[in-house]
């Protein structure tokens, strides 16, 4: 295959030059590249969803470096899935611009209208109410199945809030959260597993509902919780080792031992 002249823009500080010569790379990656060419847009899903959770991680440990990487993973993915719509006349780049300004202004009356908003629980309601005049059938819809189970807790409890369903304090929250755990104390020590499942599932909501109302990141917190877990296990295990065992033939109280020793240096 011969070499293809890199595009390059004509004004490299001008927004349009750069956007118009980087649609123009796609478009000959997506023409001449063998990878490229076999992508569908079923294909390209896992990758935007791995590269959406690479962004988020980059975000959630303050990388700007690797967060201005992931952003433009991202816009690739957008601009590739473009390519691949206008092949058959579906849409293109500029279809996906046009009517993504589009709806910032129509959702935005206050901003480019005459609409007097002054605080953000306005806007919230604003968005809901337009978006149900858009045709929407209900608040909730539009909140994917696919998302994970604690993001998709925290955005239908936003969409709800954002009518006025909700909570009026956070000791509120709380007391529904105490509430479900004494639901599921009643049922935790029974054979009915499928009870079990619901009550564990009303805890494990009402927490979301803690999160959100506290603006914290449930999803992060879990993840967190995860590594300090795998830290302080991978310590038992390291010093078993040096101990001259392995911790598979440690006791549970050696193990314990350990653990409360981690604890300690951590804090």
């Amino acid at each position: 295959m011969s070499n293809i002249p890199i595009p390059s823009p004509a004004n490299p500080t001008s927004i349009s030059d750069q956007f118009t010569t980087y649609i123009e790379i796609v478009s000959l990656l997506r023409n001449h590249c063998p990878w490229d060419k076999k992508q569908t847009k079923e294909s390209l899903a896992p990758l935007l969803l791995e590269e959406t959770y690479e962004t988020l991680e980059a975000i959630e440990h303050n990388n700007s470096d690797e967060l201005r990487k992931e952003l433009g993973d991202i816009l690739l993915h957008i601009a590739m899935q473009s390519e691949i719509a206008s092949e058959t006349n579906a849409f293109s780049i500029l279809d996906v611009i046009a009517s993504s300004s589009e709806k910032l202004v129509h959702r935005h009356p206050h901003v480019f209208g005459e609409n007097n908003i002054s605080s953000e629980q306005e806007v919230l309601e604003q968005w809901e109410t337009l978006k149900m005049q858009e045709g929407k059938k209900s608040v909730l819809e539009g909140v994917p199945k696919s998302l994970p189970s604690l993001l998709r807790s925290h955005r239908i409890q936003e969409k709800a809030a954002a009518v006025g369903f909700d909570f009026t304090s956070v000791s509120e929250v709380w007391s529904k959260v105490l509430e479900e755990i004494k639901e599921l104390e009643v049922e935790i020590y029974s054979e009915n597993t499928e009870k079990i499942e619901k009550e564990l599932g009303d805890v494990l909501f009402s927490l979301v509902n803690v999160s959100r109302r506290k603006n914290i990141n449930l999803e992060a917190v879990v993840q967190r919780a995860n590594d300090k877990f795998i830290r302080r296990f991978q310590s038992i295990e390291k010093a078993a080792i040096q101990s001259g065992t392995t911790i598979d033939k440690l006791t549970l109280t050696e193990m314990d031992s350990h653990w409360d020793e981690v604890k300690r240096t951590e804090k």
